[in-house]
């Protein structure tokens, strides 16, 4: 018996909110069921669609997992992380956990650093145990394992914005490019220090603080709703 896993992540370039790393486990005679639910990329299935596969793909896998890295440690790694050793390497980090919970003979990853075989080699570094690595990029479009683990993780990625949603408002997607992000922002900079759900090392809160001292806006008091 082969077992087969797969990894990815949600929610990387988002500004708000956390990194979800999922992944799925099968037995390699069983990727057939895996393969005839239709799992693609989660960015080209629509929400209510990864909703719904995201059950089947846990009915008919052997194990799945999901590690969440919170706003707090990205900001850690990349304001005080060296060279080779910020993001990249936590996610590395973060996806060998993963892997280890799963304990697979051979897993494909998405691979987050250019260099595809420098990220397994990061992964394979914080392992326990010898396994085959397939590291590339758009693996979640390439291989139906990490297109089922791209749908779970941003599936869980959705439930904790939408959660947050329910306490802070809508804001959006999280993403710097969504507008009604952007305002809300710029209205949690006015008050004061930026909540624990917010990346501040990204250099979107750096752009959208210039907009606002340009407007004479920024706030001045302590305001922290965490």
């Amino acid at each position: 018996m082969v077992l087969v896993a797969g990894v990815d992540d949600a929610g990387r370039g988002s500004v708000i909110g956390p990194l979800v790393i999922s992944g799925v486990m099968i037995e390699l005679q069983e990727m057939s069921n895996l393969i005839s639910l239709g799992v693609k990329d989660s960015k080209r299935i629509t929400p209510k669609k990864r909703q719904q596969l995201s059950k089947k793909i846990i009915l008919n896998v052997q194990n799945h997992v999901y590690s969440n890295i919170d706003p707090i440690e990205i900001d850690r790694v990349v304001f005080e992380g060296v060279r080779l050793k910020r993001l990249n390497y936590l996610e590395a980090k973060v996806m060998a956990e993963v892997i280890e919970y799963l304990k697979p003979d051979i897993v494909y990853v998405d691979a987050s650093d250019v260099i595809e075989e420098r990220f397994a080699q990061q992964i394979k570094g914080f392992l326990t145990f010898n396994l085959k690595i397939v590291s590339k990029h758009k693996a979640d479009v390439k291989y139906p394992i990490v297109s089922a683990a791209s749908i779970l993780a941003k599936v869980r990625r959705d439930e904790v914005i939408a959660c947050l949603h329910n306490t802070y408002g809508d804001f959006g997607s999280g993403y710097s490019h969504d507008v009604k992000t952007r305002r809300f922002i710029k209205d949690l900079i006015k008050k004061g220090p930026l909540p624990k759900f917010v990346r501040k090392s990204w250099k979107t809160i750096e752009n959208l603080r210039n907009e606002l001292e340009k407007e004479g806006k920024t706030g001045k008091n302590n305001y922290d709703p965490c």
